[in-house]
């Protein structure tokens, strides 16, 4: 007889979403970001779920550094960039900088058509679409064009200084150690930064990933914020925090 796993209701939407369809904004070439247009209407101030998200929200607001370790489903990168839009808007800082690395999850680089811009715009496409989500695509569209937020594999963040910034940096379990404390060493004057990721999903060879290992080293930290989620705060459809559990 197979394992029964007991399902959450999932939670109620916040608000319900009324705006217009948004502009789109046309990057790197052919592949455009915002094509499948949404409409956009949110609450500007987002609001936990649960406890973890909680714990998660006031860890990106008292904390310059943050690292939100979870399984998928758990609201890390949403939270994250709802955040980070919140410290713009608030003139909290100048600009988001939001990376992720491009690794292949079980596909190759190679085979996608384009110029080596178009092929890396897949990897960063969630942050797009949290991106679009919290402020429309017309807005979107304008503070990417000024530079206000900027979208950048992580191989082009080396020998950057980030002042006056809120940095995101998603997906980190596909980041080498080395990469991690080159990404760390970023941080500017007047800047927060948020690392996002689950260690026990990582595309690279197994004891590659540094993730894990900064964050035990860091806990010493108290003006570093570690955030550790569970499936039990998988926020997706309950089917999910049951898988997570059994596979």
């Amino acid at each position: 007889m197979g394992k029964r796993c007991r399902a959450v209701p999932s939670p109620r939407p916040e608000a319900d979403r009324s705006d217009t369809p948004a502009a789109v904004h046309t990057i790197g070439g052919s592949w455009d970001p915002l094509e499948e247009r949404r409409e956009q209407s949110y609450r500007r101030t987002v609001r936990p779920y649960n406890d973890a998200q909680r714990r998660l929200l006031d860890a990106m607001t008292t904390h310059p550094l943050t690292l939100a370790l979870g399984p998928a489903g758990t609201g890390k990168t949403y939270l994250a960039i709802a955040r980070a839009v919140e410290a713009l808007e608030d003139g909290v800082v100048d600009r988001l900088v939001l990376s992720r690395p491009a690794v292949e999850a079980g596909e190759s680089l190679g085979f996608l058509p384009g110029t080596l811009e178009d092929k890396l715009q897949p990897y960063l496409r969630p942050l797009y679409d949290a991106l679009a989500d919290r402020l429309g695509g017309k807005r979107l569209r304008a503070l990417l064009a000024d530079g206000t937020i900027e979208i950048a594999p992580i191989a082009y963040m080396r020998g950057r200084t980030l002042n006056n910034s809120f940095v995101v940096i998603d997906e980190a379990q596909n980041c080498t150690y080395g990469q991690i404390k080159m990404l760390l060493t970023r941080l500017g004057w007047h800047s927060r930064m948020v690392l996002t990721g689950d260690p026990d999903q990582t595309d690279l060879l197994p004891g590659l990933s540094g993730l894990a290992e900064t964050a035990s080293r860091l806990e010493v930290i108290d003006e570093i914020g570690i955030v550790r989620l569970s499936e039990h705060d998988v926020v997706r459809h309950p089917l999910v925090a049951c898988m997570l559990q059994l596979l």
